[in-house]
């Protein structure tokens, strides 16, 4: 559906927009959709080209991609980060697929809008580019984990991440086991070993549910760097 005036004002404090003017931000709204989807929709297709740009206002959103029938996760996307923004950009063919992990509110601006936009408004523009610059650093502090840390310390280091956001120390994992293992770099099996090898740091697990028993510990064993949070 169109974007309704009462929710304009959440959308204009998303960090993209913030600095846009209000006429180029009033165009903008005037051509996008904030739509509701529920859990597991399936927004976009690996190898398609790029109809929106997609802006998650609430929820959670699963990259993958597809070969030989298996998945792995590339990338979850929670508020208030875009997806797919250098497809768009370059309009070029999706690198990934993606689907809703929750019940999601998305924000959907046709590419060509965002484009004619961004070669109209500095500030917009300015915009993009910090959003592109974000999800780059997002890929190497990525890429470095991979590289640098076990799988256990990874697993541990997103654990932290997830109680931060979710404000709390307990909370319910947003995808499948298997899908967080893929995430990580890991096997189910070694997930499972993990798992169990971060009881001793004050991790317990029932079903879906983590709890952190001893977060000061965790974060001992895991050591995350002041940029990991950047």
């Amino acid at each position: 559906m169109p974007v309704r005036p009462s929710d304009v004002q959440s959308i204009r404090v998303l960090p993209m927009f913030q600095k846009m003017s209000e006429q180029a931000f009033a165009d903008l709204m005037a051509q996008s959709m904030l739509q509701r989807f529920p859990a597991r929709a399936e927004l976009i297709r690996e190898g398609e080209l790029p109809d929106f740009l997609y802006i998650v206002v609430e929820g959670a959103v699963d990259l993958y991609a597809t070969r030989d029938a298996e998945e792995t996760t590339i990338d979850i996307v929670y508020p208030s980060s875009s997806f797919i923004l250098a497809a768009v950009m370059r309009d070029e063919p999706y690198l990934k697929s993606a689907r809703t992990l929750a019940p999601s509110q998305i924000l959907m601006i046709p590419s060509q809008v965002v484009r004619d936009a961004f070669s109209r408004d500095p500030a917009f523009a300015r915009g993009i580019v910090d959003e592109l610059a974000k999800r780059y650093r997002a890929v190497t502090r990525v890429l470095k984990n991979d590289r640098m840390r076990s799988s256990t310390e990874r697993l541990a280091i997103w654990i932290l991440g997830m109680a931060q956001r979710s404000g709390s120390n307990e909370f319910e994992l947003p995808l499948e086991k298997r899908k967080l293992a893929s995430f990580l770099g890991m096997t189910p099996e070694s997930y499972s070993r993990s798992v169990a090898a971060l009881e001793k740091h004050g991790v317990r697990t029932h079903g879906a549910l983590i709890t952190i028993n001893n977060p000061a510990g965790l974060a001992e064993f895991a050591k995350p760097s002041k940029i990991e949070a950047d």
